[in-house]
């Protein structure tokens, strides 16, 4: 998230393009095909910080004789909330937020404040007075851009770059840039630009009247003349368009891809395999504890968002049954919603899934306002009624005190460790206790020549007695329906 000193960004016919981009990407299991090329985490976060900007590089030009002054740097940006309901923990807790944001997105942040107030202002967010402060801390500190921790409505978008005269930003275009640096697979890059023109639609802005002209009419400063008569839209008119027939193909791609992700939930439900989904806060560890429950080797990285792509691996429990573990995008407070709406096909193996693990920041200042966030929106996607398990993660460096108020209010709780593997084990346990289990009995004699159903019985069943006899493998076991009917002919007759 780079900018150039004094230069003032618009949307522009660039920007869509820019934004736009192409339709080349990975496939759509993410990690799933990098890590079958290079096998370790450890390449791929190499390869993730090879293009990132080195501290220390410039491109700030000297000689200013023949070519304007321009200098390459870091945005340096102004934080500001408006606190209108909580405590003042609260509010202060939620700028903190936004400044892990605008840092993970590329930023400097130079300072943050807070307004009281019992709603922000419907005209410029934090009232007028208050802008006029807030110009001249921008103009002191030299910020280039100023964030606010919220979703602003175009007319204050408008009205605060007109008053303070650099380039204002909200909470949900900050999380949207930071999705868009970290997408990797095309499914992926194609929901976050869905998302960022849905966003962008209503937002369109330009210079003065830059936005109302018509690309046709007679010749003058208003037309184009010959050549360049157009079909009488403005320009905002033109872009809108363009948006519009871009968000359509896009949403289109989605249903294909969404038909492709529904084909490999329905095979596993056809073999009765289990499914656990990893959802939680963002950067409270859901992809370390992946890793050490699976060996999964996705992308562990101590940033928001550092892992947007769903990743699936398989592990059998203790008796040798399979079942599957997916890592879903992290949650964040007030997700944007067009985020919610792009990533619903991806969010929804939380709603399909057997058992939810909720990940919880065990060192985070407020864990229990991660759950609440959290919560609402699994709300939103359908997810509320899965069967929950919460896991406190980093338990290592967690302040116990802290903790306790989760433990005594959540039955189902428990404290780990990614890092250090202190109570993997026992989560195991509670994993593959809480998994469905198969409820039709069967006694068998199975030949010996049929082997594949007692390797079958074993993945995708619960044995309770095996014997090997003359005539075959004699064994009780506890099945899914789709298997009982497979070993019908093998049943056991009952005297």
């Amino acid at each position: 998230m780079t900018t150039h000193s004094n230069f003032y960004d618009e949307t522009t016919d660039v920007e869509l393009d820019l934004i736009e981009g192409d339709d080349s990407g990975d496939s759509l299991t993410g990690h799933d095909s990098y890590d079958s090329e290079l096998g370790t985490e450890g390449l791929e976060l190499e390869e993730r910080q090879a293009l990132r900007r080195v501290v220390g590089m410039s491109t700030e030009l000297t000689d200013i004789s023949e070519v304007e002054y321009r200098k390459l740097l870091l945005e340096r940006v102004l934080l500001v909330g408006v606190w209108t309901e909580g405590s003042a923990e609260d509010a202060e807790n939620s700028l903190a937020e936004l400044k892990l944001l605008a840092e993970t997105a590329g930023s400097e942040v130079l300072d943050g404040v807070i307004q009281r107030r019992k709603k922000p202002d419907p005209a410029t967010f934090i009232g007028s007075g208050k802008v006029a402060d807030l110009r001249n801390l921008v103009a002191s500190l030299g910020a280039d851009t100023v964030i606010a921790d919220g979703e602003l409505a175009p007319a204050q978008l408008r009205n605060l770059e007109d008053k303070l005269k650099v380039k204002v930003v909200d909470r949900t275009a900050l999380i949207l840039d930071i999705f868009a640096q970290h997408a990797k697979s095309k499914e992926g890059k194609a929901q976050v630009e869905l998302a960022q023109l849905q966003y962008m639609k209503q937002r369109l802005r330009g210079w003065g009247g830059n936005l109302s002209r018509q690309a046709g009419g007679r010749v003058g400063a208003a037309g184009g003349g010959i050549g360049g008569r157009g079909p009488g839209e403005t320009k905002i008119e033109t872009d809108r368009r363009r948006i519009n027939t871009k968000i359509s193909k896009l949403r289109r791609e989605l249903k294909d891809m969404k038909g492709t992700r529904s084909t490999m939930r329905q095979e596993r439900r056809r073999h009765s395999i289990p499914s656990v989904a990893i959802a939680g806060y963002t950067n409270a560890g859901k992809s370390s504890l992946l890793n050490k429950i699976t060996g999964a080797g996705v992308l562990v990285e101590n940033a928001l968002f550092a892992t947007l792509d769903p990743t699936t691996r398989r592990t059998t429990t203790s008796d040798g049954r399979v079942y599957t573990f997916t890592d879903t995008v992290g949650f964040v407070r007030h997700l944007p919603h067009d985020i919610v709406e792009a990533f619903r096909s991806t969010l929804e193996e939380v709603a399909d899934a057997d058992l939810l693990l909720h990940v919880v920041d065990g060192s985070h200042p407020d864990p229990l306002a991660q759950i609440q966030a959290v919560r609402e929106v699994l709300g939103e996607i359908g997810a509320s009624d899965v069967q929950e398990i919460i896991v406190i993660n980093k338990g290592d460096i967690a302040d116990p005190m802290a903790l306790a108020p989760i433990l005594h209010r959540e039955p189902r709780a428990l404290v780990v460790s990614a890092h250090t593997g202190e109570g993997i084990d026992k989560l195991r346990s509670l994993v593959e206790a809480s998994l469905p289990q198969p409820d039709i009995a069967v006694d068998l004699l199975l030949p010996y020549e049929r082997g594949d159903l007692v390797s079958r019985i074993h993945s995708e069943g619960a044995v309770d007695q095996l014997e090997h006899t003359a005539d075959g493998t004699r064994l009780t076991a506890r099945v899914h329906p789709a298997l009982a009917g497979d070993l019908t002919p093998y049943q056991v007759a009952t005297a």
